[in-house]
């Protein structure tokens, strides 16, 4: 999900009108009924959809008829709307809402990076830091107002660094939303001093082109350079610095010890060619590429993978400033839009994401099947990636609920492959990959909807493993703990990591 959302309640009933009114759902006292026929937006709907970022307002291209089969599923068995449904072995142990400014419509809690004893989660008016050295009751010491998109953010010694993908006026925490056809807008880093967590100091930016959607940090070999891999898309012709065919990534080197210096070094081209053309319907068939949604560095093994829309690639990383392809595949049967990756901790595999519908649409439904908007396994056999299975939450949700494959991690158990990962109002769900072709739930935590009548954006946006307990970033819950207690995963909790970025993985069990 990104770009600026604006009072995100109100936007969803837009999209909820959207969706029942433009894809073939109409209700009545609660029934379906017939398909309606297609349905252009509204320049208020459009707009609406437009500000809440990502790929929203593809909803408005939506055939009447495409998803009319979606009220089939209308009735399928749920939870309501206070239940919450979950395997033995899952325990929630502490909840912090969100508050102030992040408690406002449209400032979602989004992406998490931890260190030492501290938190920190992203939200779309900044980041706030928290303390979790009791991880059953954690403490909130520092919530920074400094609005700019979802705010994805990673951490590395004393520096922080946060995605601002929302054109503003200019780089300060206090600018203003401004368009982007304006040659003066804003987009791109911000680069934060944490050697005091409860009190982080603003101490450069740096712009890129088409802004930061994402970032991944990928340290050189001794520590001291911190390059960061820029991910960004939707470039357009009406935008100065956002033109296309914006096949790029943007490379900043960030001097860690003296991160004011942070800078642009390099902007790679990775589809020389274009990449994927897209399918007829971007919402639901393969997405264009014009750009990476994410990118994940597995440092130590010099490899990176990138989620580009509509393309996987595998990279070598071992010239930070110039990463090379190395493999690209695409599915344009079953993925819409790559969303994120994450490797085994071998390095043998990568586990990626499709967020068919732009994280706005019930894909966890029969209509969509058990293979879009699910995760696509692939092992990396000589430097290529060959698929191997799908893996998809098992638990219908309901017509109303948000969910398809997010983000997450893996767990660290010697000698398997087991993650957990966020699917959105689905929750969260822990699984074994080590088999590639036969992945296995083991645990699994799920809310009933936010709303029975109305499509509403909630659940979790990320749901990380960290020094042994399970940490969800909730859309509008704010942060949430579990603890899990199975065989399977317990050996896990003795192993410890000072430093967690998802986007950059730590080889754990060195």
């Amino acid at each position: 999900m990104s770009r600026p959302s604006l009072r995100a309640r109100a936007t969803y009933a837009v999209l909820g009108a959207v969706l029942v009114g433009g894809v073939g759902l109409a209700t009545v006292n609660g029934s379906a009924q017939a398909d309606p026929g297609p349905r252009a937006c509204t320049p208020a709907e459009r707009e609406a959809l437009v500000a809440a970022g990502d790929n929203f307002a593809l909803a408005c291209e939506l055939p009447g008829s495409l998803l009319a089969d979606l009220r089939e599923s209308a009735a399928a068995p749920g939870l309501s709307e206070d239940d919450v449904d979950k395997s033995d072995n899952v325990e929630l142990v502490a909840h912090l809402p969100l508050v102030g400014a992040f408690a406002e419509e449209g400032a979602f809690g989004t992406d998490m990076a931890f260190q030492g004893r501290y938190a920190y989660v992203g939200n779309y008016n900044g980041f706030g830091v928290y303390d979790i050295k009791r991880p059953t009751r954690p403490r909130r010491v520092a919530q920074v107002v400094c609005p700019g998109g979802q705010g994805d953010i990673s951490v590395h010694g004393d520096v922080l660094v946060l995605s601002v993908d929302s054109s503003r006026s200019d780089d300060s925490c206090t600018s203003t939303a401004q368009s982007a056809s304006e040659k003066s807008s804003w987009e791109g880093l911000r680069v934060f001093d944490i050697s005091r967590p409860a009190k982080p100091r603003y101490v450069a930016s740096v712009e890129t082109a088409c802004g930061s959607h994402t970032h991944t940090l990928a340290p050189n070999r001794n520590g001291k350079q911190l390059f960061v891999y820029v991910s960004s898309y939707s470039p357009s012709a009406d935008f100065p610095d956002c033109q296309p065919p914006h096949d790029i990534i943007s490379v900043v080197k960030v001097p860690v010890r003296k991160p004011a210096r942070a800078r642009l070094v390099a902007t790679p081209v990775l589809f020389p060619d274009g990449g994927n053309p897209g399918g007829p319907i971007p919402l639901l068939t393969a997405s264009s590429t014009s750009g990476c949604h994410d990118v994940t560095a597995y440092p130590a093994k010099d490899l990176a993978a990138g989620a580009c829309m509509g393309d996987g690639i595998l990279m070598d990383i071992s010239k930070r400033a110039k990463p090379t392809v190395i493999d690209r595949v695409t599915d344009d049967v079953n993925f819409a839009f790559w969303h994120s990756a994450t490797f085994n901790d071998a390095g043998t595999k990568v586990l990626f994401t499709d967020e068919l519908g732009g994280g706005s649409l019930p894909t966890c439904s029969p209509v969509f099947g058990p293979t879009r908007g699910a995760d696509g396994i692939y092992d990396i056999e000589r430097d290529k990636l060959a698929f191997k299975s799908y893996y998809k939450i098992p638990r219908v949700q309901t017509l109303t609920e948000n969910c398809v494959a997010h983000n997450g991690s893996l767990i660290p158990v010697r000698g398997k492959d087991i993650m957990v990962q966020a699917w959105y109002q689905g929750g969260f769900s822990v699984f074994d990959f080590t088999d590639s072709a036969n992945p296995e739930e083991i645990a699994w935590f799920d809310r009933g909807p936010i709303s029975a009548t109305s499509p509403e954006t909630g659940g979790a946006w990320s749901v990380y493993w960290y020094n042994g307990h399970i940490y969800s970033s909730d859309i509008t819950r704010g942060l949430e703990v579990s603890a899990i207690d199975d065989p399977r995963v317990n050996k896990a909790k003795k192993v410890r990591t000072r430093t967690f970025n998802a986007q950059s993985q730590p080889a754990m069990r060195r």
